[in-house]
């Protein structure tokens, strides 16, 4: 069956947030991704999510990969994440998130304030993540409250997300930081970068 074939998932949560739920079958963990910039055309659909749902499939993993709301400056964006990976939580047990670029970012966000809700994800995977989004929210900053396992993928010749300061705080509270030769869309790498993240959150979920 076709991705537009399948019935949608409808998170809860006041938002309208839609997901594809990719599910091997006979699994107890659930990986939450998160979409690139929505207003930049950002979609579920991103060939990276496509490319970590895959990877993780693999392994026995669920993906739910979702999108935003109405757009919201990164706040509801946020919000969004934290109802997906409570669908996913109430599931399956076991949620770990993961975002690339825009949502990358989110996914940072989101995983610290569920930290501070005492309610952290399983893991968190972010993939050239922007360091601040546009209401002020600091995704660098978010990082220190990050209360769960932690991998950051960039890609060395990235020169459009702002990612530097992600990296630093990353490594500066011993989280994983992996480094690829590759710009920021990482053209012809998509069973790379979904081994490499998919590898970090399965051993953890």
């Amino acid at each position: 069956m076709s991705e537009s074939d399948r019935e949608p998932v409808l998170v809860p949560g006041g938002r309208d947030v839609r997901a594809t739920l990719d599910d091997p079958g006979d699994v107890e963990a659930c990986v939450v991704a998160c979409p690139p910039h929505p207003r930049m055309g950002g979609r579920r659909t991103d060939r990276r999510l496509r490319a970590v749902s895959d990877a993780l499939g693999e392994r026995g993993v669920a993906c739910l990969r979702f999108d935003y709301g109405p757009w919201a400056e990164g706040e509801g964006e946020r919000t969004d994440a934290r109802s997906a990976l409570a669908w996913a939580r109430e599931q399956y047990g076991s949620a770990g998130l993961f975002g690339y670029s825009f949502g990358g970012a989110v996914a940072l966000l989101a995983a610290a304030a569920e930290s501070e809700a005492g309610t952290p994800p399983a893991a968190t995977s972010a993939l050239a993540p922007a360091g601040r989004l546009e209401a002020g929210l600091d995704a660098a900053a978010a990082v220190e409250s990050v209360d769960c396992p932690l991998q950051v993928v960039y890609g060395e010749r990235d020169t459009t997300a702002n990612w530097g300061s992600v990296v630093e705080r990353a490594r500066g509270v011993g989280a994983e930081v992996v480094e690829l030769s590759a710009d920021h869309h990482f053209v012809g790498q998509d069973r790379r970068i979904g081994g490499v993240v998919a590898a970090f959150l399965v051993e953890r979920l």
